[in-house]
């Protein structure tokens, strides 16, 4: 029998989830911080990061970073 549980802890996360995760647990001044992009320095929002996000790789690379990392503090 075969096991199809991905080992990617992104797997069937969306990254909309991913951001708002990290707003609600860092706030848009600390998210600013410890990653420095615009979208979440200069008039932020969960739909300004989207839209960045979805078209900068290297971006949305360390946000999901984070987010792996956060992981085990968010309880998830």
């Amino acid at each position: 029998m075969q096991n199809n549980t991905s080992k990617d802890p992104l797997h069937g996360i969306t990254l909309q989830k991913i951001v708002e995760d990290l707003v609600a647990y860092y706030g848009f001044d600390t998210l600013g911080e410890l990653i420095r992009i615009k979208c979440f320095n200069d008039n932020p929002s969960v739909k300004s990061s989207l839209t960045f996000l979805r078209k900068t790789d290297w971006a949305r690379k360390k946000v999901e970073d984070l987010y792996v990392r956060t992981l085990p503090k968010l309880g998830k």
